[in-house]
Formats: structure tokens, sequence, C-alpha cells
């Protein structure tokens, strides 16, 4: 299965029809193709993903918790999108715990 990742941050507040227009407009792709299309917000700490089954879009929907998403580095794809396999999209719906900030004392 053909998976991509949107490298520019999205308005998640769209719904099936907006994301099937940023993958057409955006990634240059069919959303229709049976691939998964995955999206992520400004802060990274939200991800949608959209694909097209038989009759129908779906959608999946996670927010982290003081975790981020992190995009894997390199991989095949246009300048929009990164083609990553299997292994890497369970890496990335993982999501990395956040660095706590130390606080000096004053």
């Amino acid at each position: 299965m053909r998976i991509f990742v949107c490298r520019e941050p999205v308005d998640l507040r769209r719904s099936f029809d907006g994301l099937a227009l940023s993958v057409r407009q955006v990634l240059g792709e069919e959303p229709q193709s049976g691939a998964l299309f995955c999206f992520l917000n400004r802060r990274a700490d939200r991800f949608k993903c959209l694909w097209w089954d038989r009759n129908g879009y779906c959608l999946l929907y996670k927010r982290l918790h003081r975790a981020r998403f992190e995009v894997p580095q390199g991989g095949g794809g246009s300048g929009a999108s990164l083609r990553i396999d299997g292994a890497e999209l369970a890496r990335l719906l993982a999501g990395v715990a956040r660095r706590q900030r130390l606080r000096s004392i004053a």
C-alpha cells in the first residue's frame, strides 16, 4: 500500500472533502487511488489520515497529549509529500514525548 505524508502543516478542521481537495491540489495525487494520505497540524500534535475504501472515504484522527508526531526524514515523494512504508507509519503514529523544559529557580 502506498502511504503519503504531507510535508506542510494542514488545517485539520477540514473533513473528508477538504482533505481530498488537499490531496489533489497540494500533493498532486488522486484521493480515490486507495493510498493513505496523512496530514499533521502546525504543532504536530494532531494527525489525520484519509483513504478511499471501495465506496467512500475513511478518516483516522489522532490527538497526542504531551507528545508530538515526527515525520520521518528522507524517503521518496514529491516536494509536497513524503512516501513512507508501514513501519514508518507505525513510528509516526506512536509519537515522541515532548522534552521537559528545565526551569531555573531565580
